[in-house]
């Protein structure tokens, strides 16, 4: 899964010294919640204080007349700019936004793939909680994209997670982007997968049925596409008299 614990190798905190007590956020401990949940405001205030600061010094580089170049290296400018990328290093989901910092291997050999999973399993179990504190949709979406790539979803840990993740989502009312995990389900297609998606196809629950039915129709139609047309077209077979 990639290097997660120790420091960089240039001075630079590892993703666990920086965002460890994160765990915290998906802990069933209800105590243990809360105080994950005042860390990360607390950090995301002074993080947004940092942006502000960086935006402000971008201005007054720019006021200065100075070409890009040169605007980019204008030393108040540039102190703030660090200041800020150190402060967001710090919170969800601004760590997991700087794709650049994923290296050659990419998403594959990530050392904050462990972090990209707890966010999206925090929003999985504690979806109230995630849009109230750290909602991001865009991340979200493309989170999962990036972790149902084929070469990716090989790292069994996190093929599993992302079969946890699929259970939990056919299971509960619509979410803003749950769509997304379609792209997921087709990436880790199997007998577990379909077995769980199968329970819940026959299970009480009118979400887990709708949802998992779905899901379970496009795995054994993978020419298509996962589209609303697509969506209402089932829905239109699925409740035929």
């Amino acid at each position: 899964m990639g290097e997660v614990a120790g420091a960089a190798g240039d001075g630079t905190p590892s993703w666990d010294e920086r965002l460890g007590w994160a765990y915290g956020l998906i802990s069933d401990d209800p105590d243990e919640r809360a105080a994950a949940l005042r860390r990360l405001d607390s950090g995301r205030k002074v993080a947004d204080e940092a942006q502000a600061r960086a935006s402000d010094a971008w201005h007054a580089a720019r006021a200065l007349g100075l070409d890009s170049a040169a605007h980019w290296r204008e030393p108040g400018f540039r102190r703030a700019r660090e200041e800020c990328d150190r402060l967001k290093a710090l919170v969800l989901p601004d760590a997991l936004w700087d794709g650049g910092r994923r290296g050659d291997g990419g998403t594959a050999a990530w050392a904050g793939l462990p972090y990209a999973l707890l966010f999206l399993e925090w929003e999985a179990r504690y979806p109230a909680e995630w849009t109230l504190h750290a909602k991001a949709w865009g991340t979200k979406e493309a989170l999962v994209r990036d972790l149902a790539a084929p070469s990716v979803v090989r790292d069994p840990l996190v093929r599993d997670k992302l079969i946890d993740l699929i259970e939990i989502v056919v299971k509960r009312a619509h979410r803003c982007k749950d769509r997304v995990y379609v792209s997921a389900a087709r990436a880790v297609d199997g007998d577990d997968l379909r077995g769980r998606l199968d329970r819940a196809r026959r299970s009480d629950d009118p979400w887990a049925r709708l949802h998992a039915g779905y899901v379970l129709w496009l795995l054994d139609r993978p020419e298509l596409p996962n589209t609303r047309h697509v969506w209402r077209t089932w829905l239109a077979m699925d409740t035929a008299p």
